[in-house]
């Protein structure tokens, strides 16, 4: 693995490497986005954020919220794969936002990258809302990943206020304890709010993936779905995707 990039900002150490054709981005020792645009499926944490899509019938999801751009791999996944008309990613580092355009090629029609504290940007937000909103705001405690907003009930209550009718809520925590005990799980509210709920893991990591849907879904619809795209065919050797779902 080569550092081909590398910049210091106060405490944070920012470094972009390369493994074979894969662009990695790293902050502070924390691995926080990769795509390889031969491989687009990683077989990594990013595949499990962008596949929820396919809960949904092609051509549904046309307008993404991001938040918590990093390098930009879920970005590229979904242009490559799901090609929303809408992809909005929100980013408190103006360092990462500049190496997703950089080195992970984020850009093009539809994508537009905003610098912005998270929390403010979608408690303010009065636009149109997302067929899909991905959370992935993490940053790091002592080298290790860490979620950088808890999903209380409030910060639960701000996203679904941004969601359309029949949309869903993608989001990353650090382990299954962190999803299970989440306002999505632990309050009545937002356990009837939502329609389907699933968790989604990778062999990889001990990230736990939690997928709210306001609409009707099955882990056959997913998997259907995922079949019919051969870069993505869970029964093909040659695809890097893996993953585990259960009903939450």
């Amino acid at each position: 693995m080569a550092v081909i990039w590398e910049r210091r900002l106060g405490d944070a150490c920012y470094q972009v490497r390369t493994a074979g054709r894969s662009v990695r981005l790293y902050t502070n020792g924390v691995f926080h986005s990769q795509y390889n645009p031969q491989r687009p499926a990683t077989g990594n944490i990013w595949d499990l954020l962008f596949i929820p899509a396919f809960f949904r019938p092609p051509g549904t999801i046309r307008r993404v919220l991001v938040l918590g751009v990093g390098g930009g791999a879920v970005i590229r996944q979904l242009q490559h794969f799901i090609e929303p008309e809408t992809i909005v990613g929100v980013e408190l580092s103006r360092v990462h936002l500049g190496i997703a355009r950089r080195f992970f090629g984020v850009g093009g029609a539809g994508v537009e990258l905003i610098e912005a504290d998270a929390v403010d940007w979608v408690r303010s937000w009065r636009g149109e809302p997302f067929d899909m909103i991905i959370d992935d705001l993490f940053g790091d405690d002592d080298g290790e990943p860490a979620r950088a907003v808890q999903a209380t009930g409030r910060w639960v209550g701000s996203l679904a206020a941004c969601l359309a009718p029949d949309g869903m809520i993608v989001s990353n925590f650090a382990t299954r304890g962190e999803l299970t005990g989440s306002a999505y799980r632990q309050l009545p509210r937002y356990r009837h709010l939502f329609k389907s709920g699933f968790w989604l893991a990778t062999p990889q990591n001990h990230n736990a993936v939690g997928v709210f849907l306001r609409s009707a879904a099955t882990q056959s619809d997913l998997r259907k779905r995922l079949c019919r795209i051969p870069q993505l065919n869970p029964d093909l050797k040659s695809t890097g995707l893996r993953y585990r779902i259960r009903v939450l």
